[in-house]
């Protein structure tokens, strides 16, 4: 009946975003905390909501019937499709409040909206150390975890960081620059 009358009586108490439905709010609720409890088995994405990992698990199959227009390459989500058309036709549909400047998705407005807000939301588990991107955080991890996920093809040394290893080719393995 909700949905026909427009009322929306379960309001979020941190933003003020109002929901028909109480579990609506609980999965709203969520996305506060930063808890992204359903993981998918296949790579190292996390979810708010159940429903967006059960979406994402599609991106792991073989099956993908959406094809661009522009180019033919296929995607297994219509959503991941119409992302991947805004390249072609130059549409970027989300700008930015505090500055003007204008990005194909959502979740990379948000993501530049940080520098205008400050929000760190990654929390480093070992130090307590924030980061506003959830790849710096990674990379930080490494320090305390000891990973070395990059090697140098030429001389085999390991480093915590692409970037120290893009670094260390140019200046350790200038043969690699030649090929």
């Amino acid at each position: 009946m909700r949905i026909h009358t427009g009322e929306n009586p379960f309001t979020c108490t941190q933003c003020g975003k109002s929901f028909s439905q109480k579990r609506a709010l609980y999965d709203h609720l969520r996305r506060h905390s930063g808890l992204r409890s359903f993981s998918c088995d296949q790579c190292d994405k996390t979810f708010v909501v159940e429903s967006y990992l059960k979406s994402h698990l599609k991106v792991h199959t073989a099956v993908k019937p959406h094809f661009c227009s522009f180019c033919g390459k296929s995607f297994a989500l219509l959503k991941y499709l119409k992302q991947h058309e805004r390249i072609h036709t130059g549409v970027r549909p989300y700008m930015c409040s505090y500055c003007g400047q204008s990005f194909t998705t959502n979740t990379e407005l948000k993501r530049h909206q940080r520098i205008h807000t400050g929000e760190k939301p990654y929390k480093c588990s070992h130090c307590g150390k924030s980061f506003s991107q959830s790849g710096s955080l990674k990379d930080h991890e490494r320090v305390h975890t000891g990973e070395k996920p990059y090697h140098c093809s030429s001389c085999g040394k390991r480093f915590t960081q692409l970037s120290t290893l893009r670094t260390h080719e140019k200046n350790h393995c200038p043969k690699l620059l030649i090929a």
